[in-house]
């Protein structure tokens, strides 16, 4: 596609849906998304993606008639859940397999995504909903699943109290290191995390929590 001059949104409103390929849908996706990681949802436009795209902005426009409905369907096409598979047979090994997805190079990026899009999802109903069903969600379910299968293989007792928070203290750390010491929660430092806290936390006995800082 080429760029060319292009009226806002209500000027194309009626227009018919363009098509575009998948491969060009998803370069569109990646665009947005790497904006907002570096600049802040605030900060985006649908001008600025158009731009750094090549193509017009009433395409956009045509495609998502507001940016909050764009970065929306980017947000759920980027969904990639990478706790659903995970079964080691020991919920200890289950969650050293989840420190060791969750301290991967991608997860590090969703953590600065969300972050900059903190407050627009308080904001906005769309993007709020969108967020949970990308990001959120999927993973509190593969972290209840292998949590559940612990239950079923008697490790922890049903009504362990602690189960209730493993979700919150693994996304939780994950958001929070790069807010408190500017660095992603890798996987070092999220093994160490489980072995000292989450692993206790369930009554079951953690490694050394020592070893260098990364």
């Amino acid at each position: 596609m080429t760029s060319q001059a292009a009226d806002g949104p209500e000027t194309v409103a009626g227009s018919r849906r363009s098509k575009i390929t998948p491969e060009r849908e998803q370069e569109f996706f990646d665009a947005v998304l790497d904006q907002i990681r570096e600049c802040g949802y605030d900060a985006v436009s649908m001008e600025g993606v158009a731009a750094s795209t090549r193509c017009s902005k009433s395409t956009l426009y045509r495609q998502w008639k507001t940016k909050p409905q764009f970065v929306a369907a980017a947000l759920r096409a980027h969904s990639r859940p990478r706790f659903a598979d995970i079964d080691t047979g020991s919920l200890a090994g289950d969650l050293r397999e989840v420190a060791a997805r969750a301290g991967a190079r991608g997860f590090g990026r969703d953590a600065r995504l969300l972050h900059g899009l903190t407050h627009a999802i308080t904001q906005d109903e769309c993007l709020r909903r969108a967020m949970r069903d990308a990001f959120v969600e999927p993973e509190i379910a593969g972290l209840r699943e292998l949590l559940d299968r612990a239950v079923a293989r008697g490790e922890i007792a049903a009504d362990n109290p602690a189960t209730e928070y493993v979700p919150a203290q693994i996304l939780g750390v994950l958001r929070s290191r790069p807010l408190l010491e500017g660095r992603d929660a890798d996987e070092a430092y999220l093994t160490r995390f489980i072995e000292a806290a989450v692993l206790p936390a369930l009554g079951l006995g953690g490694g050394p929590p020592g070893g260098p800082t990364t």
